[in-house]
C-alpha cells in the first residue's frame, strides 16, 4: 500500500489531482486509515495509468470514469488507441524539434507543415466516438454534463450508502425479500443517476463487483468484508 504522497511522488500527480478524483468518485483509494489517510494499492496505480492515457486522449475525467466502469471496458482497445495517439503526438513533436535545428542552421524553411495537429485531432474524435457509441455512455453524459463536482460526490456517496446498507443484512438471507428490495433499490439508483439499468446491465455489474479488486475493496469499505460477494448473490437471484 502506498500514501497519497507516496503516489503524488511516484506519478508526478499532484496530491491535490488525487484527492480531487477521490472526490468525483475516479480514482478511490483502496483502504483508508483509522485516521482517515488514503492509501492505494497496484490496482489503483493500474487505473490511475489508464486515467492519465485517457487524458492524452483528450477524453474528460467523466468520460473517463463512464469508460473504465464500464462493464465491458477492453483494456487492450485503449492500449492500442493510446500508443497510436501517442506515436503520432512523437512523431508531431520530432517535426517541430527537426524544424527547429533547421533554422537554427541557418535554413530559412517558412513552411509551417511540422506544426499540423489535424492528424491527431482526427485520431483522437475517432477514439472518443468509439468509446461513446453505447446507449448507456450517451445517457451518462447527458445525466452528467448537467451536475456540478458537489452534484457529483453527492451520487457517488448516495452509491457508497446503499453498499452500506447492504453490508447491514448480510446476515439476512440473499433471497430474502429485504434483501431483495435493495437490490431493487439500487437499480433505481443507477438508473436514475447513470443511465438505464436492465436487468442484462445489473447482472452484468453483479459479476464486475467481485471479479474486480477495485470495486470489491470500494464495496467491502462500505459495507464490510464480504459485502461485494452477499450483493453479487442478491443481485444474481433477483436477475434470474
Amino acid at each position: 500500500m502506498r500514501t497519497v504522497n507516496e503516489v503524488s511522488k511516484l506519478t508526478g500527480v499532484s496530491v491535490r489531482t488525487l484527492q480531487y478524483y477521490d472526490k468525483i468518485g475516479l480514482l478511490l483509494p483502496a483502504e483508508r486509515t483509522e485516521a482517515g489517510y488514503r492509501l492505494y494499492d497496484d490496482a489503483s496505480l493500474e487505473r490511475l495509468q489508464q486515467i492519465l492515457l485517457f487524458r492524452e486522449l483528450e477524453f474528460s475525467l467523466d468520460e473517463i470514469r463512464a469508460i473504465l466502469d464500464a462493464r465491458d471496458f477492453d483494456r487492450e482497445k485503449a492500449l492500442d488507441q493510446q500508443i497510436e495517439l501517442l506515436t503520432l503526438k512523437m512523431q508531431r513533436l520530432e517535426g517541430i524539434i527537426r524544424l527547429a535545428r533547421e533554422i537554427k542552421e541557418g535554413d530559412k524553411n517558412m513552411s509551417f507543415n511540422a506544426f499540423d495537429n489535424s492528424r491527431i485531432e482526427e485520431y483522437a474524435d475517432r477514439a472518443r466516438k468509439e468509446w461513446g457509441d453505447t446507449k448507456e455512455f450517451a445517457e451518462y453524459e447527458e445525466k452528467s454534463s448537467a451536475r456540478t463536482a458537489p452534484e457529483e460526490k453527492n451520487i457517488g456517496a448516495g452509491l457508497m450508502t446503499i453498499f452500506a446498507e447492504f453490508g447491514a443484512m448480510r446476515d439476512k438471507p440473499a433471497d430474502s425479500s429485504a434483501t431483495q428490495e435493495q437490490v431493487r433499490k439500487l437499480q433505481e439508483f443507477i438508473t436514475k443517476n447513470y443511465y438505464r439499468c436492465t436487468k442484462e446491465i445489473l447482472a452484468s455489474l453483479g459479476q464486475m463487483y467481485t471479479a474486480n479488486d477495485e470495486f470489491r475493496q470500494n464495496i467491502d469499505s462500505s459495507g464490510g468484508n464480504g459485502t461485494a460477494e452477499f450483493v453479487s448473490r442478491a443481485i444474481e437471484i433477483y436477475c434470474k
